[in-house]
């Protein structure tokens, strides 16, 4: 087939069809909205698993003021389902509105982006200004379109223009809010939450509590704020989350549907890649990849089919809730994300109703976090008493290399702040000094504040250590460096072949009472490759040798003969 161009960031169903794009057909959703019949309806999905394009959608269906609604839609499933169906399109009025551009650094730069938002929609109706009765209510428009009105009535600005919409066209307006808790979540880490809150869920409860001018309502968000938060009162509420299975495959791509992408594309050989990378996730009980990962990698192999995959999902957002468990990840928590990253499973209580002032309260809750943003995926689940517990892994490659990347800058920020106290001092003196017992002391109080993710390879013991060295004063710390017959694990040395070097190989240990025979093995193999050559004929005089060896949390540093030529 012909090249098709993929939607990347195109978010309006009109420009998607209109334009050629390639769509996964998800019209079904509509069709299970309007047979559950369900006033107030919340969906909670991570970030970039088509919320956004869903709502554009279903405005386009439903909106009396768009007049091509059977054209964009021809060819579509929603269609097929018969004249039960077609009698809702094109037939109410449909306010929708985006929080998502509320992400800003203070309350009122976010409030600004609310008022923009509300008097960008209100223009988009702007044609039923003249059909209303009163100069009152006809002033009162004008001021929204106008970003003019006062800040109290903001609050009240979805009731009002669904208000409007009744009395011109005598039907309940479908009231449509994307990314809700955008704006929450940038007012907790921004330090203005409690502001946010109170703005959001008037908003909210205007709009959505006891409105006679509403027919139904779709909200969309991350998470599912408690209705004590922000849906006080709000009896009308339906909150389908990923532990549903209504609704479970309209968001996101099913097996079927990647297979026939793949196919359409000429790369059903990278299935393979494409499920390791980027499938993973369960929502209810079905498997569902990252529609945006996807989506991503297609379009990467237009000139290369052999194209490697890439972490595309990790680069939309901070991350933050990744960064929070890890900061205030205790002895315990390390030892979790250690054994995640390793691929293997945790379990732990799980529950719905969630605030954001809830995240650092207790662990558990950043679990909870974890799990309805999409950085973990359901294993399994059962109930104690009142209790569900959930096992949980990572879901994919993709996910795992956001909490690696997470645990590197944790990591060197960790060293960037010792360094500032001078706490690595001790370490460095005794590294010049000769004093292996101190070093081994040192490094293995460290290696209890850190998190693994290589399983105690070498590897990790490596970054670890050249981590560690890298702050040190005026050293040049190289790691793999060509010396002698082969490359030692690090070399540190002074500028000036009037310092000191020093020669440093590590060896990993399968048992405790091993480390002293891992330190000796090191040390031969420093002699047996004549590491200290290469220092030697650059003119250092001043080499010291040492033997490392790891085992899990635990250290052992034993010296070499020193080689100081006078």
């Amino acid at each position: 087939m012909a090249w098709t161009p993929l939607p990347i960031g195109v978010e309006n169903f009109e420009d998607l069809v209109t334009h050629g794009y390639y769509y996964v057909d998800k019209t079904p959703f509509i069709r299970e909205l309007l047979d559950m019949k369900g006033k107030v309806n919340l969906f909670a999905r991570p970030r970039r698993f088509g919320k956004t394009l869903n709502m554009s959608m279903l405005r386009y269906f439903l909106d009396c003021e768009y007049p091509e609604t059977e054209k964009i839609f021809s060819g579509t499933k929603i269609l097929e389902d018969g004249e039960e169906y077609r009698k809702y399109m094109g037939n109410y009025p449909v306010i929708s509105v985006t929080l998502k551009s509320m992400k800003q650094a203070t309350y009122e730069e976010a409030f600004y982006c609310l008022k923009e938002e509300i008097a960008r929609e209100y223009r988009r109706h702007d044609k039923i200004l003249d059909s209303l009765d009163q100069e009152e209510e006809r002033e009162k428009f004008r001021r929204f379109a106008a970003w003019k009105a006062q800040p109290e009535e903001y609050l009240g600005a979805l009731r009002f223009l669904s208000e409007c919409l009744f009395q011109v066209y005598g039907k309940k307006s479908v009231i449509l809010i994307d990314e809700y808790d955008v704006p929450l979540e940038n007012a907790y880490f921004g330090g203005f939450y409690d502001r946010m809150v109170s703005l959001v869920r008037s908003l909210f409860e205007s709009a959505l509590k006891t409105n006679d001018c509403l027919e139904f309502a779709v909200i969309t968000g991350c998470l599912r704020i408690s209705k004590e938060s922000i849906f006080t009162g709000l009896n009308n509420l339906k909150a389908e989350s990923i532990t549903n299975d209504t609704f479970a495959e309209h968001f996101g791509f099913t097996q079927e549907e990647v297979e026939k992408m793949l196919k359409d594309y000429g790369l059903e050989e990278n299935l393979g890649t494409v499920q390791k990378w980027y499938d993973g996730y369960c929502f209810g009980e079905t498997e569902v990849y990252n529609p945006w990962s996807v989506i991503n990698y297609v379009y990467s192999c237009y000139k290369n089919k052999q194209a490697f995959a890439k972490p595309y999902w990790s680069n939309t957002s901070s991350n933050s809730i990744v960064r929070s468990l890890i900061e205030h990840a205790d002895i315990s928590v390390k030892k979790e994300i250690e054994e995640l990253i390793e691929g293997k499973t945790i379990e732990k209580p799980i529950h719905e109703d969630i605030t954001y002032e809830d995240m650092n309260s207790t662990q558990d809750n950043l679990w909870n976090f974890l799990f309805f943003t999409g950085y973990l995926k359901k294993i399994s689940q059962r109930q104690e008493g009142e209790t569900i517990y959930m096992e949980m892994a990572i879901p994919n490659s993709e996910v795992r290399y956001v909490y690696k990347n997470a645990v590197l800058r944790w990591f060197e920020e960790k060293i960037d702040r010792k360094t500032e106290k001078k706490e690595l001092m001790p370490l460095y003196e005794s590294l010049l000094n000769g004093d292996a017992e101190k070093m081994g002391e040192i490094l293995s109080e460290n290696l209890m504040e850190t998190i693994s993710f290589y399983d105690y390879q070498e590897s990790y013991y490596h970054g670890f250590l050249a981590g560690l060295l890298r702050p040190m004063g005026n050293y040049i710390v190289e790691s793999n460096r060509e010396s002698g017959k082969g490359r030692p694990d690090i070399l540190v040395r002074y500028p000036s072949v009037r310092g000191k070097a020093v020669i440093l190989e590590l060896k990993v240990a399968k048992t405790y009472q091993e480390l002293e025979k891992k330190c000796e093995e090191a040390l031969r193999q420093i002699e047996e490759k004549k590491y200290e050559e290469g220092l030697r004929r650059e003119g250092y005089t001043d080499i010291l040798k040492y033997g490392v060896a790891f085992y899990k949390k635990e250290c052992m540093v034993k010296a070499g003969r020193c080689w100081n030529q006078t």
